[in-house]
């Protein structure tokens, strides 16, 4: 088990922060900065926030005043300080939601300039909705934020002229720049599906494919708590084509996505469907993805089911998967039999999964397996053994964010604290780093780049792309 020393873990500079934003700003260092009628809650000058903002958002830049950035130029530290700050309100963000106004809307155009939001699986927002809402955005300093909508937020996207802003209340905390649509989601695949349908561009050059928007545990009323799987394909299924894919509609997606530069990797999920039908499936994806994007290790990851049969896991090896995924979404094995009945019950329960992932992690590798928690709804001690007992077995043990989602039967209930995740976070970081765990595994085996502890990883290794931008922006000694 892993510890945060408060005098020296980088939490020990954000969770003060969060329990008390104001204060923190007034008593900063650096005093609060102001850019116009802007607030940003950062140590470093507006110039250079404003500059790495222009530099790294592709498709939304502005003119880069190179020379005052350098004139103002903040130190590593300095930087680092400030993507603590705005890594603590990307926690606030993904607890709380938040809102936005039709003006910003108009202004953005989701579906049209604007990257939006699929619901390939999960709805994520805080309620259903029937307009186009976008899927993510940046903060300054480039930390990607999931666009989770909450009406009731005091967190709102507006429009300030021709920026979009962040305010709380009255307050503007930052301009944030939300992300281009890419350039696949308007190409369609030969049977004239479009390829936004068929896989999800998600943040660092992801490429999330969910082959099947449906779960058998439903049949039987075992759905995990937590999960809202099948109410989402019932909400959005024919408005956002939520349908099966098929291995060749996944395989041209795939092909035009590389071919685009717009990816490095690419996962396969969905529900729990029975095990052959499963693994005869994503036997004929990885056939389908090799045969069109004409790569023969695709950067695939195959999140399934604990196979019943072990020898399984080979079979998905041998079909050209990089990585493999199973998760177990519950560490304390009383709760997960109760909030997970179905994987409880009839897939092989808590000890089958476990096995299901020493064994995978032999098969694939050390560091190219991954298991998630859902981290918030078992206390943080039995989360925290679990992550650290995975890790040991070479396994990238991971958590998402508790969203206590619309249609799932925890619904209404309320996820811990932003400071409970950062502190989660940290110590999830300082696991992988203890158990030989790199960031380039961790990119490989994970759907998406922008959670927490993805951050932290970056941030800690000075590998974001801000840490370069600085550096090209050096004056010469």
């Amino acid at each position: 088990m892993t510890s945060i020393d408060p005098r020296t873990d980088r939490a020990a500079c954000v969770l003060p922060w969060i329990r008390n934003r104001r204060a923190q700003r007034s008593c900063c260092s650096a005093g609060t900065t102001r850019c116009g009628k802007v607030v940003l809650p950062f140590s470093v000058s507006s110039e250079l926030s404003a500059s790495i903002s222009s530099v790294m958002i592709a498709g939304e830049r502005r003119p880069c005043a190179a020379k005052r950035w350098i004139e103002r130029m903040a130190t590593t530290s300095e930087l680092k300080q400030g993507l603590w700050k705005e890594l603590a309100l990307k926690a606030e963000l993904g607890i709380n939601g938040v809102a936005i106004s039709q003006e910003a809307l108009d202004f953005i155009q989701p579906g049209i300039r604007a990257q939006e939001q699929v619901h390939c699986l999960f709805e994520m927002d805080f309620e259903t909705h029937t307009v186009e809402l976008p899927s993510h955005f940046y903060l300054p300093l480039g930390l990607s934020v999931p666009f989770r909508w909450n009406p009731r937020s005091t967190y709102r996207v507006d429009l300030l002229g021709d920026r979009t802003v962040l305010t709380e209340g009255s307050e503007v905390l930052a301009e944030v720049r939300f992300r281009d649509r890419p350039a696949f989601y308007g190409a369609k695949t030969s049977d004239g599906i479009e390829m936004a349908q068929i896989g999800a561009h998600y943040a660092d050059r992801h490429l999330f494919v969910v082959y099947s928007n449906e779960c058998s545990y439903k049949d039987k009323g075992e759905d995990c708590l937590f999960c809202n799987i099948n109410f989402t394909k019932d909400v959005y299924g024919e408005k956002q084509g939520v349908f099966w894919k098929n291995a060749r509609q996944i395989g041209e997606t795939a092909a035009w996505a590389y071919k685009q530069g717009e990816i490095d990797h690419l996962t396969v999920s969905g529900g729990v469907i029975p095990e052959r039908r499963e693994l005869e499936y994503y036997l004929d994806v990885a056939e389908a993805i090799q045969q069109h994007t004409g790569r023969e290790d695709f950067n695939g990851t195959a999140t399934i089911a604990a196979p019943l049969d072990l020898r399984n896991l080979d079979r998905f090896k041998e079909a050209g998967y990089r990585t493999t995924a199973m998760n177990i979404e519950i560490w304390d094995k009383g709760i997960y039999e109760a909030i997970c009945p179905g994987k409880a019950r009839g897939g092989g329960g808590w000890d089958h999964w476990v096995k299901a992932l020493e064994y995978a992690a032999k098969v694939f590798g050390h560091g190219r397996v991954r298991s998630n928690i859902v981290a918030g709804i078992e206390p943080k001690r039995s989360t925290l053994a679990g992550l650290d007992y995975l890790a040991s077995k070479g396994v990238v043990g991971t958590f998402a964010v508790w969203c206590p989602n619309p249609g799932s039967e925890l619904e209404g209930h309320r996820s811990p604290e932003p400071s409970w995740y950062l502190d989660l976070a940290h110590k999830l970081v300082a696991i992988w780093k203890k158990n030989g765990i790199t960031y380039d595994q961790v990119f490989d085996c994970n759907a998406s780049s922008d959670t927490l502890q993805h951050d932290i990883y970056r941030i800690e290794d000075e590998t974001l792309p801000v840490f370069a931008t600085a550096k090209k922006l050096e004056p010469a000694e």
